[in-house]
């Protein structure tokens, strides 16, 4: 009986740092024993305390080693983030998230600026961000930025832009894929939570559709807005204007109604309405010559 409340004061009392006797008491306590009252327990709590000096000694010899290693570690992708990376390094990276992913990059591209862009298919969207974020070689763990453009020229008249960013790595990467107006987009949000309100912008100021989104609904515009105004076919004007009406005590939507014809302007000087219609007098005319008598009087 002895032993077993030893052995079980000594298993609970080794995981503790620093063991206090209010500690070592309050667990005999709960084996119905009273370290006041008892030599027994004493003798028990005078092992249990020896016990775990020994574990925490131990502990202790094994905690400074993992933070070491950890030191070290850290120390090691604090000189990896403080490297920059080149263009080279930034190709291979491209080609090898190609290699692993064939079925759904398209491309690997290097902008004017050494950035890295890849251009996947729309499918690929959540396949591609995961690998991208789990992958021990990549670790792009943040979503920086999420956009849109529009070009109503193309058959797919939206291109969708994902900013992407690695610490460890020091490194960024942006994904391009394409959509049209009817076709949707999955949604990221099961991959970076940052993608919420980002794609709900994207969706209040383009119109593209993502799926599977926990909340897809405006986030800029106000209620009741129509259209998107990020489109190139949206009036700049837009189609509605918002005033406080004093009667009714509110906002209220309007159509638009502009206080003159929208007129455009192609001049050179701002200030000149007609420059090239001015008729300009022509310059008087100089005669050579020694002035005459009358005209030095």
């Amino acid at each position: 009986m002895q032993c077993a409340c030893v052995q079980q004061l000594t298993g609970k009392m080794a995981s503790l740092w620093r063991p206090s006797c209010r500690l070592l008491r309050q667990a005999a306590r709960t084996k119905g024993c009273r370290p006041w009252e008892n030599s027994t327990c004493s003798r028990v709590e005078v092992a249990a305390s020896s016990h775990v000096s020994g574990g925490v000694n131990q502990f202790r010899r094994h905690f400074c080693a993992e933070a070491q290693s950890e030191l070290q570690s850290s120390r090691m992708m604090e000189n990896v983030s403080q490297t920059p990376v080149n263009k080279d390094q930034l190709l291979r990276l491209g080609n090898y998230v190609s290699e692993l992913m064939p079925k759904y990059v398209q491309d690997v591209l290097m902008t004017p600026c050494d950035e890295l862009e890849i251009l996947i298919h729309p499918e690929g969207i959540v396949p591609v961000l995961t690998m991208l974020k789990e992958h021990s070689m990549t670790q792009m763990t943040q979503l920086v930025e999420m956009t849109a453009v529009d070009i109503p020229k193309k058959e797919k008249r939206f291109e969708i832009v994902y900013n992407l960013l690695s610490i460890p790595f020091n490194t960024r990467l942006r994904l391009r894929t394409y959509t049209d107006e009817l076709s949707p987009i999955d949604s990221a949000c099961g991959v970076f939570e940052a993608a919420n309100w980002l794609e709900r912008e994207v969706w209040d100021m383009f119109g593209i559709f993502f799926s599977n989104h926990p909340d897809l609904r405006r986030i800029l515009t106000d209620y009741g807005f129509e259209g998107h105004p990020m489109r190139k076919d949206f009036p700049l004007s837009g189609y509605v204007e918002v005033r406080y009406d004093l009667e009714e005590e509110r906002v209220v939507a309007e159509p638009v109604e502009l206080a003159q014809e929208f007129r455009r302007f192609d001049f050179n000087h701002p200030w000149e309405q007609f420059p090239l219609h001015r008729q300009h007098a022509p310059p008087p005319a100089i005669e050579g010559g020694a002035p005459s008598s009358d005209e030095k009087k």
